[in-house]
């Protein structure tokens, strides 16, 4: 092999090194471009269906702090939104469709209160940070359950 020949060689492989760590480099970049764990990404405005198939959809909604979930009745079967006093932050307030200050009060009321018929709907804006669970009166024991996120 002649002397130009090797120096070539010797170049090429040596930018070859270079150009494979600067690639490796790349691949661990430090980026914070994607969304954070903060919230700062999080819907401010959600819907949920509630079906005639019994179920809250989506059964599991992600909100940022202050936005606000809007459940609308979907189908012909009345349902209702009701939380679990004992599922939600404890220094959050309590919500309930028909505007009730606590579960019990819910379930006494229901079906004169609290009921969301077809094409009705009932929200609410969630200022506490958590998880709140909350089911619908009448098919509680057919698992329409659902629950926000918070935060």
């Amino acid at each position: 092999m002649n002397r130009s020949r090797r120096r070539l060689l010797r170049q090429l492989g040596g930018l070859c090194t270079v150009g494979a760590a600067a690639g490796i480099a790349g691949c661990s970049s430090d980026d914070t471009d994607g969304p954070t764990p903060d919230g700062d990404d999080l819907p401010t405005e959600v819907t949920v269906d509630m079906t005639d198939d019994l179920k809250f959809v989506p059964e599991t909604v992600e909100i940022a702090v202050g936005g606000a979930v809007t459940w609308e009745n979907v189908g012909v079967v009345a349902h209702s939104v009701t939380a679990y006093a004992d599922r939600i932050p404890a220094e959050a307030d309590y919500f309930a469709s028909g505007g009730f200050d606590d579960e019990a009060a819910a379930n006494r009321a229901y079906p004169e209160g609290g009921s969301i018929g077809r094409e009705e709907s009932y929200a609410y804006t969630f200022e506490t940070p958590g998880t709140y669970e909350y089911y619908c009166i009448p098919h509680e024991s057919g698992n329409m359950v659902g629950s926000v996120v918070v935060g």
